[in-house]
Parts: C-alpha cells; structure tokens; sequence
C-alpha cells in the first residue's frame, strides 16, 4: 500500500514540474539557479567544516 502511495505522490510531483516549466520557463529556471545555489552552498558548508575539524578544531 505504501509503496503505491510513493508511486502516486511521485507521478504527481512530476506532472507538475513539467506543467511549470511548461507554462513558465523563465521562473522555472529560476527556481533551478536557486536549488543549484543551495546545494552549493551546503556542499561549501560541509567542506569548511570539515577543513575544520582536519585542522584540530580550532
């Protein structure tokens, strides 16, 4: 049962990525700079952390 849940849910969420970057291109790209831009900063985040703790957490 769950996983048909999952199947739905899913279907849906790309039927509606597909309307928006159907009907608005401009904004959909937007929103895809803004999802890139926040991965990067997490990945830059997460490498800063670490470059910490290599350096005895000072």
């Amino acid at each position: 049962m769950a996983v048909q849940g999952k199947k739905i849910v899913l279907f849906v969420l790309v039927v509606f990525v597909a309307y928006v970057i159907i009907t608005d291109p401009e904004n959909a790209a937007d929103y895809v700079q803004i999802g890139f831009e926040g991965i990067s900063a997490a990945a830059q985040a997460i490498g800063d952390f670490f470059t910490w703790i290599a350096n005895g957490a000072e």
